[in-house]
């Protein structure tokens, strides 16, 4: 599994024994190795229909207090894309990483510092940023108040 999803053993063991909750991202890796669902691993039940209700809209965290999202679209077989709302504390640090893809934020209120390979980036509410997600990239929320980020990523294909 640490092969095909690009994570370390030792991160993976830390997962299975609930000392650490991946990112999304990682958690999304570790789905499609078990070629399963986040939803299916979470037991969050999955409703395929085009449109999505704000009031019918999934939510679900992972790990640590403070950090949860809310599943935009419910997706659909083959579909490329994994749209979501991330709303995190201040101070949190995501897990540094690098993956096949590539992903999109746009965030809607708070501040973060984007580490895009050697690059920093500050985001205030309203930037976006777009990148290759084979670039070594984290971010870490440094506002007084929680983020709320708009995150639209492209699932990572079991056997490529």
């Amino acid at each position: 599994m640490a092969q095909e999803t690009e994570l370390t053993v030792g991160f993976i063991s830390q997962v299975e024994r609930g000392i650490c909750a991946p990112s999304l991202s990682s958690f999304m890796r570790i789905a499609t190795s078990l070629n399963t669902s986040i939803e299916q691993l979470l037991n969050v039940s999955e409703s395929f229909e085009a449109v999505t209700k704000a009031e019918h809209r999934q939510s679900y965290s992972l790990g640590e207090a403070g950090r949860w999202y809310e599943k935009l679209g419910p997706g659909f077989s083959g579909s490329l894309f994994y749209p979501c709302i991330i709303h995190r504390p201040p101070g949190h640090v995501s897990e540094h990483m690098h993956h096949k893809g590539e992903v999109f934020c746009y965030l809607i209120s708070g501040e973060l510092e984007y580490h895009l390979g050697d690059a920093v980036h500050m985001l205030v509410a309203g930037d976006s940023i777009h990148h290759d997600t084979s670039v070594k990239h984290f971010s870490k929320v440094i506002s007084e108040e929680e983020t709320t980020e708009l995150w639209v990523s492209s699932h990572p294909l079991a056997g490529h």
